[in-house]
């Protein structure tokens, strides 16, 4: 089969084409967008009909991965770390429920937070859930766990978590493809009464996901992607994770670390490998990205182990990524001074040149400086940059949707005015539900909806709002009197001030949208 040069995103969405899948839901987040966009520009999955639109969000993403699934077909389901919090409802059930055809969930983790608000270590959630999952290493397992988790997922009936971190999904390598499998015929469950989660047969299946963790366990002792490696200096061994065991071979140029290894790349951990590096090393020092998950569990609950060192022990840095100079400085060894090139500079982000958000947050400014600070709750989006360096526009960020929310609760306990501002794409993952609160009560709060007509943040991909803001907001009950829409563009200026003067003074809820296409977006159709 021929190489090919592709992302860790890529490679893994490859391997999910070549695995037989019928279907990729997702919501774009970095470092996850590019698996579904190298899907949805794939010609094989043209051609096949792959379902490859992107959902609302990744609760609906997850559910509906769940059900093609329910109807005997692979399907991949992909989203960013905190993107799990929103899917967590829909994840954590289909443990309970099982599944049909294979269905593997791809977890894209931030550590550092490159482009998150938060570091969040997605193997939490797997165990929480009770299911296997796969950490790669580099691009080819990436790959190569694609057609292990589906054949996994099929076999024991569950879902499978397969995470990635940053640095693995945005760097490339070349992968060896495999003989491609043809898609799953359509079918049904042979008992399809345990998807129904009535609590007398969600009892029944939660016993049965708790008996087959000692099967999960078997899995990954067995497993070709944890590997014991051979080393003669005992006073130490060397518990490293995914991409983290790059990160020891970059300080072992020749691959002559001496100290023995165990790689684990699938969970739960595999004890009996685990045990033979307690028993066989003085110390062990664990690498893994991310937060001290393995760490953490042999540590045990009574206080720290002196027999293993990591970030709970100040051996590595407690937060952000692992890199090789991390790794010597805890193996003691020499750590190479990184020096910067003298071409490059920090920029700090900003909104582009042309941007419809900038026009935006200068009418806004205008209409709440006699008001001061404090009364604007935005969201998760490029506008987001309105925080910073000139417009200091906003003063609050939380996650997806919790603009309106806030907005609600500060509304409530009297501020005025109120505002939440939100984009079209996040307005639709997670700002309906808040603002039909915001409908049942009236509130007193102006929603500025900021619609550049795409998800701009993570690259120009469609938005499900595209046209729709108006009569979204009329169908959830905004007063069509108080759907007012405005021109972001320099010379429309004073008509946005007085258009947002009068609906932010208005004494219950009004929506205001500021449409125009996305200048990056824009440039691209022109060129």
């Amino acid at each position: 089969m021929p190489q090919l040069l592709l992302l860790g995103d890529e490679a893994l969405a490859q391997g999910a084409l070549d695995a037989g899948i019928s279907g990729c839901y997702a919501y774009p987040g970095t470092p996850s967008t590019e698996i579904t966009e190298y899907i949805q520009a794939s010609a094989e999955a043209s051609e096949r009909g792959v379902h490859r639109q992107w959902s609302a969000n990744e609760k609906c993403a997850m559910e509906e991965a769940l059900g093609m699934s329910f109807a005997g077909k692979r399907a991949l389901v992909c989203m960013k770390h905190v993107g799990l919090n929103v899917a967590a409802d829909g994840f954590v059930n289909s443990a309970v429920t099982g599944v049909h055809g294979g269905l593997v969930l791809v977890v894209a983790d931030d550590p550092s937070m490159h482009s998150s608000q938060n570091e969040q270590d997605s193997r939490f959630y797997a165990k929480f859930a009770g299911i296997p999952c796969f950490e790669p290493t580099n691009q080819q397992e990436a790959y190569d766990m694609v057609f292990a988790g589906f054949e996994l997922s099929e076999r024991m009936q569950v879902p499978v978590m397969l995470r990635l971190t940053t640095r693995l999904a945005h760097s490339r390598a070349n992968i060896v493809r495999r003989e491609c499998l043809p898609e799953r015929p359509l079918s049904r469950p042979e008992n399809p009464g345990r998807f129904v989660l009535l609590p007398a047969i969600a009892r029944l299946n939660y016993e049965n996901l708790l008996a087959k963790q000692v099967d999960f366990v078997a899995e990954a002792e067995k497993s070709p992607f944890n590997a014991w490696i051979d080393g003669a200096d005992t006073s130490l061994g060397i518990l490293t994770t995914g991409i983290a065991f790059n990160y020891l071979m970059e300080c072992f140029p020749k691959r002559d670390c001496p100290h023995p290894i165990l790689k684990i790349s699938q969970y739960p951990l595999p004890v009996a490998r685990l045990r033979r590096l307690l028993d066989t090393c003085r110390r062990v020092l664990v690498l893994e990205e991310g937060a001290p998950f393995i760490e953490e569990m042999l540590h045990g609950p009574l206080g720290l182990n002196e027999k293993i060192l990591g970030r709970m022990t100040g051996a590595l840095p407690r937060t952000g990524e692992l890199n090789p100079g991390l790794v010597a400085k805890a193996l003691g060894r020499e750590v190479k001074p990184h020096t910067g090139s003298p071409l490059l500079r920090m920029r700090p982000p900003r909104l582009c040149d042309g941007c419809p958000h900038i026009c935006s947050y200068k009418a806004l400014l205008e209409v709440l400086a006699p008001h001061g600070k404090g009364h604007v709750f935005s969201d998760i989006g490029c506008y987001t940059l309105g925080a910073l360096p000139p417009f200091s526009a906003i003063d609050t960020c939380i996650d997806m949707g919790a603009s309106i929310s806030a907005a609600k609760g500060a509304a409530d306990a009297g501020l005025r005015p109120a505002v939440a501002v939100i984009g079209d794409s996040t307005f639709t993952h997670s700002g309906l539900t808040p603002l039909l609160d915001a409908v049942w009560e009236n509130t007193p709060m102006t929603v500025f909806v900021l619609d550049n007509e795409t998800t701009g943040m993570t690259g120009g991909q469609a938005s499900s709002a595209l046209g729709k803001i108006e009569q979204i907001c009329a169908g959830l009950g905004v007063d069509p009197a108080h759907i007012r829409t405005l021109d972001p563009l320099p010379k429309q200026h004073d008509e946005n001030v007085r258009i947002l003067r009068e609906e932010i003074a208005f004494a219950g809820l009004s929506v205001v949208i500021a449409r125009r296409e996305c200048i990056q977006t824009l440039r691209r159709k022109k060129s």
